[in-house]
């Protein structure tokens, strides 16, 4: 016996990914439920040798699931997830419409595993940002092992990360610019194709991003609030895969040697920095990979006690639906919701 899943935004970049990691990880179900809106109302998504059919959100009885993994963004999520969680299930929310609620767990299971305690006080869980996962999962290591004072990040975020409508933008662009066809911006502000954009979300007041915002309040809630973090997120004409150049002062001093001996220990991460002209990730070699990775690991010489290193994943996966996924894995392992058979854990 398992569990009764209900994907909602099943059709989606993400919902899709979930149900690959459903299956890739065993994990176990007795029962699974694609829900979208209606227009998506009957069309088939795979589902182990299979298909199962959308069915309607409005309409759908939400007391026959354990668990509803939620990706079909913060509008429908706001409108829905309490609802949902009143009914009984526990909803893991990939937006983020509660990552800032105090009554709302925000977990990365690496990081912050305990605040599963947490989950039934609404019945969400919020899965965070796809770039501050990655990065918290390599950084909570290092900041256990020497704690980090202040943290800056450069993102290279992908396409993807914009959904479908990103992705065909840049793939119409490229193949307008090599044909000379139109390549005017549609989903994005500014060309996307062989152009890089230093904007994601909207402006705050204070001239940083929404997108920008959401990474230091998330890092403050799930790891240390006074951790000094500035990010700068920029979306680059890749698909799949989000990168990061992070530097971090610590409080004590802490050698590239010892950062590579700690996170090579460090669950969910594999370092692959030698210094060889193929010695580091980039996102192309993360993709469909579980594992958040780090490379170019090396000393910051302009401030005391700092170290630079480059952090990719697939933010598709860890990024989104493999962090979904794994708190789910958490919620069965910690009798929050009562297992019903086994599952292989994930290793990396």
């Amino acid at each position: 016996m398992g569990y009764s899943v209900a994907i909602v935004g099943a059709t989606g970049n993400v919902g899709r990914e979930m149900l690959t990691i459903l299956e890739e990880l065993e994990f176990p179900v007795d029962e699974m439920h694609a829900v979208a809106s209606r227009k998506s109302k009957g069309v088939e998504v795979a589902w182990k040798d299979g298909v199962v059919k959308c069915e309607v959100i409005d309409s759908f009885d939400w007391s026959k699931v354990d668990i509803v993994l939620m990706s079909a963004g913060g509008d429908v999520s706001r409108e829905w997830s309490e609802k949902i969680g009143k009914a009984g299930p526990i909803v893991i929310d990939n937006s983020s419409a509660f990552r800032k609620d105090p009554d709302v767990p925000l977990i990365v299971p690496e990081v912050n595993p305990d605040a599963v305690k947490l989950a039934t006080r609404k019945n969400i869980i919020a899965n965070p940002n796809c770039s501050t996962a990655q990065l918290v999962v390599a950084l909570k290591p290092l900041h256990d092992a020497a704690k980090a004072k202040r943290v800056v990040v450069s993102t290279y975020q992908s396409v993807s990360g914009a959904g479908k409508e990103g992705m065909d933008e840049l793939w119409n662009q490229t193949k307008a610019i090599y044909g000379l066809g139109d390549a005017t911006p549609k989903k994005f502000p500014k060309q996307i194709a062989f152009n890089v954009i230093p904007y994601i979300g909207s402006f705050n007041e204070d001239g940083y991003t929404d997108e920008e915002a959401k990474m230091w309040n998330e890092v403050h809630k799930m790891m240390d609030p006074a951790i000094k973090l500035t990010v700068t997120c920029v979306r680059v004409p890749v698909f799949v895969g989000h990168s990061e150049a992070v530097t971090v002062e610590f409080d004590r001093p802490i050698s590239p040697d010892e950062a590579r001996a700690i996170l090579r220990e460090a669950p969910g991460v594999l370092v692959i920095d030698k210094q060889e002209h193929d010695g580091y990730i980039t996102p192309v070699d993360a993709a469909g990979e579980h594992a958040v990775y780090v490379s170019r690991i090396r000393k910051d010489h302009t401030v005391e006690n700092g170290l630079v290193f480059w952090v990719v994943s697939d933010n598709l996966r860890k990024g989104a639906a493999l962090n979904a996924v794994q708190i789910a894995q958490l919620l069965d392992e910690t009798g929050t919701i009562k297992p019903k058979s086994g599952y292989r854990s994930l290793t990396v």
